[in-house]
């Protein structure tokens, strides 16, 4: 993911609201400051000095450099998602600061909030894992009792290479006669591309919706969530004149087994099914989401991982140096990108200022020009969607369809 990064900005971006605005808020941060050092995941940085090995992480300070405090034009809602779409091109140096925390206080209108109160946002490396991991150590910063699981990497020798390759392709032909008898379900179909998948151009949108828990029911919240995202874009791709039928998402998973990386989880492509009426589409959708869990738990994945494993960094850092960002595909796994984070419970604040909401926003890509997130906290489930006006036009005219579809 670092070296990707380099390549493909990849930086993560958790917002939280906060119900309040704290009187000292020089003196929250400094706590907040406290509260990061204690954090392994928040206290150190990339090395990637020796060329010849894979990056390092090593120690580094959290100073005050780390928090930004923003002074809005218009201290609202909508102004503060504005400012934020603007920091998405502002990208971090892993090497000096992994991550940094964009406070804006005195924002009017967050949903949950009467009255003014606090967003933080925190910007963070994606060597450092999606919103699924790194909102545990967010949590921490805030205050939340308990500890983060810590995380060591599984690397192969390299000389390790041409066994563990051989173990790869015995099975994978395993995976693929199982695949013919019946016995693991079909990888999923690639799509072609909409006008989602353009490059993004245009303005760049940022905006969420947002539900109590209670009313995303009759299946998972993400299920629920995708559904929703299903019928709306469907009909917004409509009357943009694009036929929707074979829409598609590409989901986040996380990968069966214990972590064994920052960023444990896959893509997959899953279909939408906007032409099923909505209880059909959420049964569609959970059965397709299942048969593409029970393929990734075939063991010729783990073999394929443990292969990777152990190739060369300076293979791997001259193979992703060769990637070209503005190549265009001729398919795609999905039209749109969906993610889902669980925050846990909220059981954290800023100050004293309890949370009331989470959200995160997935980046866009040059294949890729709208993503959503379903992030909750509490009983509060947001669905995030960052869009470019060349992947959906109207995005206000997008989120009334959705608000209405959910």
């Amino acid at each position: 993911m670092f070296w990707m990064s380099s390549r493909m900005p990849n930086d993560t971006f958790l917002l939280y609201g906060f119900d309040g605005v704290p009187v000292d808020l020089s003196g929250v941060l400094a706590e907040l400051a406290a509260n990061a050092r204690t954090s392994p995941d928040l206290s150190q940085r990339i090395d990637d000095s020796a060329r010849l090995h894979y990056p390092a992480w090593v120690p580094a300070p959290v100073d005050e450099f780390r928090f930004v405090v923003h002074d809005l034009d218009q201290a609202t809602w909508p102004g503060c998602l504005a400012a934020l779409g603007e920091l998405v091109d502002a990208q971090l140096d892993a090497q000096l600061a992994p991550w940094r925390l964009h406070v804006f206080p005195g924002v009017e209108g967050i949903p949950g909030v009467t009255g003014a109160g606090t967003v933080a946002v925190l910007q963070i490396t994606h060597a450092l894992g999606g919103g699924g991991r790194t909102c545990g150590p967010a949590a921490l910063m805030f205050g939340r009792q308990g500890a983060v699981a810590p995380v060591v990497p599984v690397y192969g020798h390299p000389a390790m290479l041409p066994w563990r390759s051989i173990e790869a392709a015995r099975a994978h032909r395993q995976l693929v006669a199982d695949t013919e008898a019946g016995r693991v379900p079909p990888a999923a179909t690639p799509r072609l591309p909409l006008r989602t998948n353009d490059r993004p151009t245009g303005v760049r949108s940022m905006r969420t919706v947002v539900r109590d828990r209670a009313q995303l029911s009759g299946a998972t919240v993400t299920v629920c969530a995708l559904a929703g995202i299903s019928e709306a874009l469907a009909g917004q791709l409509r009357e943009l004149g694009t036929d929707p039928a074979a829409l598609g998402a590409e989901v986040t998973m996380a990968k069966s087994g214990p972590r064994q990386a920052y960023n444990h989880f896959g893509t997959v492509g899953v279909g939408l099914q906007p032409s099923l009426p909505v209880q059909q589409r959420r049964a569609a959708i959970a059965a397709e989401l299942a048969a593409r869990r029970e393929r990734a738990a075939h063991p010729a994945m783990r073999a394929s991982e443990r292969a990777f494993a152990a190739t060369p960094a300076p293979l791997l850092r001259w193979g992703i140096g060769q990637f070209n960002p503005d190549a265009r595909s001729a398919t795609v796994t999905g039209n749109t990108v969906v993610s889902s984070v669980n925050c846990g419970a909220a059981d954290f604040s800023f100050g004293g200022m309890p949370v009331r909401l989470a959200a995160a926003f997935p980046g866009l890509s040059p294949m890729v020009g709208l993503t959503h997130c379903v992030t909750g906290v509490g009983d509060t489930i947001s669905i995030s969607v960052f869009g470019a006006e060349s992947a959906i036009g109207d995005v206000d005219g997008y989120i009334e369809r959705l608000e209405a579809a959910l």
